[in-house]
């Protein structure tokens, strides 16, 4: 049995309730002979003339009377469904959500992530996974929802958000007996150091500006984690280029010293980057607004400890006598 092509609902609707294909066209804005046509296709497949001539007018026969309110009840239901507000709650969102991330910013960003979904949406449930060597293909395959990392060649469908920006610094356990207040070049390429290779390729950004110099420096443990390798530098001699953001962080508790890299390098950014499928998605939304937030509130939380390390102190001393 043939089904009845339901793109035809509206016009069927139309023709029911005016009885006229006059009027039916110019209730959906179609053209008399359009609808003429489409009351043709109509007949053919209920095979029933639907309307008949009578006198100046049409009539509808038998089963289009036993048709009219049940095709005016789709209709609406098709309406009211489609033409209803979306209604969202985040306490309700019971999904999971896949985040390709490093440690760094699960370090960074985590905890102001974690604070805000914990409290808008406490049944959601994120779950982190490394990122890899093609986070866009995790995207696309429906591996991971979102990934944040340092991006530069992004498949063009990609949707991007830059959270924020970093640079890199290194780190040295306290007592470190080569290494001075300053580190110099020729200290930083003689030093045994650790790396970080969240992705298991060797090398990176600071390598890439060494070797512009013919410059290589001396690698000789690399790890998948920063928190492996912060660990690692905190009880051995070696040293470890990391984001400035993250040697903050950990140093503290760790007993290390934060340097400047010896060699300039440009600041990168970090991104969260989703798959187009997902931009109206409120729920997903809600993971990326949190991310966003997070960032910004990192940020601000660094300027205003910046601006409290630099502003000028004022006299610790007894204050002067005014004369009288």
């Amino acid at each position: 049995m043939k089904s009845f092509d339901l793109a035809l609902l509206p016009a069927l609707d139309a023709l029911l309730q005016e009885a006229s294909v006059t009027r039916a066209a110019r209730r959906l804005g179609l053209s008399t002979p359009a609808m003429s046509h489409t009351l043709a296709r109509v007949r053919d497949e209920l095979s029933d003339p639907l309307l008949v001539r009578s006198g100046r007018g049409m009539v509808l026969t038998p089963r289009a009377e036993a048709l009219r309110p049940e095709v005016r009840a789709l209709v609406e239901a098709a309406r009211r469904t489609l033409d209803a507000p979306r209604s969202f709650d985040p306490a309700t969102v019971d999904r999971a959500f896949v985040v390709a991330a490093s440690d760094y910013v699960l370090t960074v960003l985590g905890h102001a992530v974690d604070r805000e979904l914990g409290r808008v949406a406490p049944r959601l449930v994120l779950r982190f996974v490394p990122n890899t060597r093609d986070d866009g293909a995790l995207l696309r395959l429906g591996d991971a929802d979102l990934a944040v990392g340092i991006y530069e060649d992004l498949p063009p469908e990609m949707r991007s958000r830059v959270l924020l920006t970093d640079r890199f610094v290194c780190v040295v356990r306290d007592g470190h007996p080569k290494v001075p207040k300053r580190l110099t070049l020729d200290t930083y390429l003689a030093i045994d150091q650790v790396q970080v290779a969240p992705r298991g390729r060797p090398g990176g950004h600071v390598d890439d500006v060494l070797a512009e110099r013919g410059l290589t420096r001396r690698v000789v443990r690399a790890v998948p984690y920063f928190h492996a390798a912060l660990a690692l530098v905190s009880a051995t001699d070696y040293l470890l280029t990391v984001p400035e953001r993250m040697a903050t962080a950990a140093a503290p508790a760790l007993g290390l010293r934060v340097l400047e890299l010896p060699i300039p390098t440009k600041p990168y950014a970090l991104s969260l980057v989703w798959h187009p499928r997902y931009d109206a998605d409120l729920a997903h939304r809600l993971v990326r607004d949190a991310l966003v937030r997070a960032a910004g509130e990192h940020a601000k939380g660094r300027h205003e400890e910046a601006e409290t390390r630099l502003r000028p102190r004022g006299p610790t001393g007894p204050r002067p006598r005014r004369r009288s």
